[in-house]
């Protein structure tokens, strides 16, 4: 807690000092009672919520899936238990305490992001408590299942302690936020949802501004370029495991390739920082593989990018003969390892506030004879998007006809988002300043997209805390057991602090 609370000190020593207002005693006295009586009932609840592999099967939708029923089901049995309403909207679960026409909605979500299970020491839907001694390791840990837990039990104490709230406090559930937000839309075109929200899906203190998604695909066909005679070239490129995910592993396979070359490429990698490589060679065909850090892709610094680094240690000729070595060629001249887009043409901007857009090869995969590409963005507000889509176009277009010219680019380009009406931010701010002893905490803007957007008066607190690195998405999720007790106070003493 110590390391977490210096690095939030130093992300935020810069800006200007507001101290914080105390809080009341009702608040503290049910974070208090939260801390000395749910700490074990907490990670139980959080250790049954991750063994519900609820990843989106593009097979069986979530509302027929065996897992997420099971997940919901476990929500209604402990809900009941806890002694709250539960109501299942099919993809929306609603769970709450309290009477009232005025609502406070505490909006999450119980779905999680793909895995690879080879990643990690056990099952990423076990929760993990003894492999690194202070962290809960699980697919959902962080991203969203620990919030949901915590939200429960934080509701429960302010249960116990018949804090005489003013508002009804509801507890969102939403199973499809990772992969589509059209049910939660569409849900949400007759459901009033409560007239003031809390998203715990993002980042302390308090998030105000959200970048736009975006998603960028290149395609190069095979009949873009031509085929190769004798020498080396780049038969197979691939790496990463899903968009959103700041890709770890990548590999290439190198027909006609020499010791010299194999040589050339390993002198190149040497020089970069987090990357591991290792070569094999199976008669003239060099196979090299990459392995980086993953991490989600709204924060790409965060993350060592295995697709945009084996790229780079390939920098030693040009690879235009095949498509993936054109690929190879397309990464390093249009998008090299930096994060901001600043070799694609003009697209790279940013905000004073919300920070650069940053754009970030996630997945890279051969099909049917062509290489396709994709790059994750992240925008803030600044730029339209016609003029960013047309810049792309441009810089694409000029690149294509000099090096592949079947080559085809595809874009979705989402709006950033930024609130200005949520009358809630100064108390949650003195929350956090509460129990973090950080006085100067002001509110900030992420890279990652949340339901905030879609509620009224809507901002996420927490549950990372600024200047850590966010595990969520990565291939080694976790939650501290310090950080899962210090979010449950917070949210706790928020709740009432709301609700009164």
């Amino acid at each position: 807690m110590l390391k977490q609370l210096t690095l939030a000190t130093m992300l935020v020593a810069a800006l200007p000092i507001a101290m914080a207002a105390p809080l009341s005693a009702p608040a503290m006295a049910a974070a208090r009672h939260a801390l000395d009586t749910y700490p074990n009932q907490l990670q139980a609840s959080l250790a049954m919520l991750v063994s519900f592999n609820t990843v989106a099967d593009p097979v069986i939708p979530a509302e027929k899936n065996p897992q997420h029923l099971g997940f919901k089901q476990f929500l209604k049995e402990e809900a009941e238990r806890l002694g709250f309403d539960y109501h299942d909207h099919g993809m929306v679960v609603v769970i709450g305490h309290g009477a009232g026409q005025e609502r406070v909605g505490i909006i999450t979500h119980g779905d999680v992001q793909p895995v690879n299970p080879a990643k990690w020491a056990k099952s990423p839907f076990q929760l993990d408590t003894t492999s690194e001694p202070g962290r809960l390791i699980a697919r959902g840990a962080e991203d969203d299942k620990g919030p949901i837990a915590t939200a429960l039990y934080a509701m429960k104490a302010i249960k116990d302690q018949q804090v005489p709230l003013r508002r009804r406090l509801e507890l969102y559930v939403y199973m499809a936020e990772e992969s589509d937000w059209a049910p939660l839309e569409a849900f949400l075109k007759t459901h009033v949802p409560p007239q003031i929200n809390i998203t715990l899906d993002a980042e302390y203190p308090v998030v105000t501004a959200e970048k736009g998604w975006g998603g960028v695909t290149v395609t190069i066909p095979a009949q873009a370029v031509k085929k190769s005679g004798k020498e080396a070239e780049v038969r197979e490129f691939s790496g990463g495991y899903f968009a959103s995910q700041i890709p770890e592993d990548a590999s290439v396979v190198i027909g006609n390739a020499t010791r010299a070359l194999e040589a050339q490429i390993k002198q190149r990698a040497a020089a970069h920082k987090g990357m591991r490589y290792k070569t094999s060679w199976q008669g003239k065909e060099l196979t090299v593989t990459a392995l980086g850090v993953s991490a989600h892709s709204s924060k790409p610094e965060e993350g060592v990018n295995a697709i945009a680094m084996l790229a780079d240690a390939l920098k030693v000729r040009q690879w235009r003969d095949t498509p993936a070595g054109a690929m190879v060629d397309f990464l390093n001249d249009m998008v090299g390892t930096g994060i901001t887009g600043e070799r694609f043409g003009k697209v790279a901007y940013r905000d004073a506030f919300m920070g650069p857009m940053t754009v970030a090869p996630t997945v890279l995969a051969q099909k049917a004879g062509c290489m396709e590409l994709t790059l994750n963005l992240r925008r803030p507000r600044g730029k339209s998007k016609g003029d960013l889509s047309a810049q792309f176009q441009q810089a694409f277009d000029q690149w294509k006809r000099l090096h592949a010219p079947k080559a085809r680019i595809q874009m979705e380009i989402g709006e950033p988002w930024v609130q200005t009406d949520a009358p809630q931010v100064p108390l949650l701010l003195d929350v956090f300043s509460h129990y973090t002893g950080i006085s100067n905490a002001m509110p900030i803007s992420i890279g990652g997209g949340t339901n905030s957007r879609l509620f009224p008066k809507a901002v996420a607190f927490g549950p990372a805390m600024p200047g850590v690195a966010y595990s969520g998405h990565s291939e080694h999720e976790f939650i501290t057991q310090q950080q899962l007790l210090l979010n449950l106070q917070m949210y706790t003493a928020a709740l009432v602090e709301l609700a009164r």
